[in-house]
């Protein structure tokens, strides 16, 4: 479950999991047969980055999108069997630790002034395992992550739509090279 409208103070939209006995309403998206390994991505610096520069804003919160934010985000192209295992692990000991505060609610949770420390922790072990999905050396910045994430965005979009968004938006996506 993905909330559709999230502060843009968090580091991390608090996503959830939930079995098929509830049924969502209006103010989320659900991604049908998601895994812990797409919980961990999607719970991810990576995925953050995505959003914060891809989504569309409500006053200035952030609004999801399936359409434009999630259909779009470049996933990992082909990571090991093992790096994808211990995306899972961390994203489910994320899921173990919120089980302690769940007196909180994840608006509480993931609050940048109230998250509790072994959670920060926990996410900060799991934005290296995903970075490691992507590729072996770290990312040193924001900027770097975007960067990549668009290189590989093009991998995945018809050359034919890159021509359009260059002639829409004048920018030169070669520039990412």
């Amino acid at each position: 479950m993905i909330p559709l409208t999230s502060s843009e103070h968090r580091k991390y939209i608090p996503l959830s999991c939930f079995s098929s006995n509830y049924i969502p309403n209006n103010t989320c998206s659900i991604i049908e047969n998601a895994n812990m390994y797409h919980f961990g991505v999607l719970s991810s610096e990576m995925h953050m980055v995505w959003v914060r520069q891809i989504c569309g804003r409500l006053e200035g919160r952030y609004r999801y999108s399936n359409n434009i934010v999630y259909n779009n985000f470049p996933w990992p192209d082909s990571p090991s069997k093992e790096k994808v295992e211990t995306v899972r692990k961390i994203a489910f000991e994320i899921l173990k630790m919120r089980e302690e505060f769940k007196e909180n609610s994840l608006t509480d949770l993931y609050d940048p002034l109230l998250m509790p420390k072994k959670l920060v922790r926990l996410h900060n072990k799991l934005d290296n395992a995903v970075d490691k999905c992507y590729r072996s050396q770290p990312f040193v910045s924001e900027l770097n992550r975007l960067q990549f994430l668009f290189r590989l965005y093009r991998k995945y979009v018809p050359e034919t739509v890159i021509k359009n968004l260059e002639t829409y938006d004048n920018f030169n996506y070669e520039d990412l090279d």
